[in-house]
């Protein structure tokens, strides 16, 4: 079912839910759990088993190679997603979902996901065991060997589609965090919101929370009664749930909570990021987050703005300074277009930054997107010193947004 309805709605996948963050089994986990595709009792995935390749560029990240591709494939169904590890228990929970007979959970795996953040975007990044996890996503990927040993040696399958959206730079590597990690494939993997594959050994490296979503095919059975009776089993708090066969063709699951869990110093000012799409491209998030995070206070030049609680020293400390060097002149108060939006980036179901309360942009009608912009250069330079990235620095320039790139302590 899950393949015959990838062949229908592959178009459809480039546009879909890339928030939400899927991800996968780390290399450890030898006996990650996957179930026969029309029900029964669910058998143990074979986990790689192979030695570290020889051929490993890192090989101080290499875990052991998947080995050749056995030929069985899954549907991706259902993603759950909590903010931390799944404890067995529940696992065993899960598996036993029916809803009738021996019909529910047919086949799974356990994931470890994260995300990272690349101009002003917020990407997704899985940790993945590539024989365990390779079945789900889709036959060229799955039959894509070279990928799956690349993974292996220590370095990173970039989905195919963001070839133009993502900086690689001229060596061939990508930036998470402070990890520099080389991109060794450009991936047809069709397992939606997963937009960076790792091992499990980089996975570590990064922070990924272990085994803290599972990735679900329904077999025969309804994925919407599936979660339903999942729902019901462990109330609709326990894991944000995304159907991805709906996402895959209508977009966003309007109405029920996402998580975001950051990787990094990215982490520290945002914690566990759960909010609800409302349509319109804005999204709700989670009231106990804003009141624990976003904050209101008043700043030089700006006057009263609304923030990150993480990002307001900085914020406060870069703007005293620009006072100081006698530039206040420089940013336009009255052309400050805010710092606290949570809302998709236009014309995608991408977080940006400002959904964290992150970002700020000021001086907005001299500084558009793709132009050099009118940004003073010293204002730029201050900012930077006190942990900001400029988004006149990327690929598709931004010149008016300035958003938190480090922690950096006034004090």
């Amino acid at each position: 079912m899950g393949l015959a309805r990838r062949a229908r709605t592959g178009a459809a996948r480039a546009a879909a839910v890339s928030a939400v963050l899927v991800a996968a089994l780390l290399a450890g986990c030898a006996d990650a759990d996957q179930g026969q595709a029309d029900g029964g009792e669910p058998s143990k995935a074979a986990a790689s088993t192979e030695p570290v390749p020889e051929d490993a560029l890192d090989p101080a990240h290499a875990v052991a190679a998947p080995g050749e591709f056995t030929g069985t494939q899954y549907g991706d169904d259902l993603l759950l997603v909590s903010d931390e590890t799944i404890p067995d228990e529940d696992v065993d929970k899960l598996l036993g979902v029916k809803v009738k007979k021996n019909k529910g959970v047919a086949a799974h795996t356990l994931l470890s996901y994260g995300s990272f953040t690349v101009d002003g975007k917020v990407y997704n990044v899985a940790a993945v065991d590539g024989a365990a996890y390779r079945g789900f996503t889709g036959s060229r990927s799955a039959e894509f060997q070279e990928q799956w040993d690349r993974i292996a040696g220590g370095e990173v399958a970039v989905m195919d589609h963001l070839q133009k959206e993502l900086p690689i730079d001229g060596e061939g590597y990508l930036q998470i965090g402070k990890q520099r990690l080389h991109v060794g494939a450009w991936s047809p993997a069709e397992v939606e919101s997963v937009d960076v594959m790792i091992n499990s050994r980089w996975g570590e490296e990064l922070g990924l929370p272990e085994n803290n979503a599972v990735l679900i095919n329904t077999g025969i059975a309804s994925p919407q009664a599936v979660r339903e009776r999942i729902e019901k089993a462990f109330g609709k708090e326990r894991f944000s749930i995304t159907a991805l066969d709906i996402v895959a063709s209508e977009g966003l699951d309007l109405g029920t909570f996402q998580n975001v869990v950051p990787v990094g110093a990215f982490r520290d000012a945002v914690g566990t990021y759960r909010y609800t799409p409302i349509g319109g491209g804005r999204i709700a998030p989670d009231p106990a987050w804003v009141r624990s995070y976003i904050v209101t206070e008043q700043v030089p030049i700006l006057g009263r703005v609304t923030c990150n609680k993480h990002m307001m020293p900085q914020l406060r400390a870069a703007l005293i300074e620009v006072v100081k060097r006698g530039l206040a002149k420089e940013i336009h108060a009255d052309e400050y277009a805010g710092c606290y939006y949570p809302r998709f980036i236009a014309g995608s179901t991408k977080l940006s930054n400002h959904s964290f309360g992150l970002a700020l942009d000021f001086n907005v009608p001299g500084n558009q997107r793709g132009t050099v912009g009118q940004m003073n250069r010293e204002v730029v330079a201050i900012f930077k010193y006190w942990g900001f990235a400029w988004g006149g620095d990327w690929a598709w320039t931004d010149p008016m947004h300035f958003e938190l790139e480090r922690i950096v302590s006034p004090g």
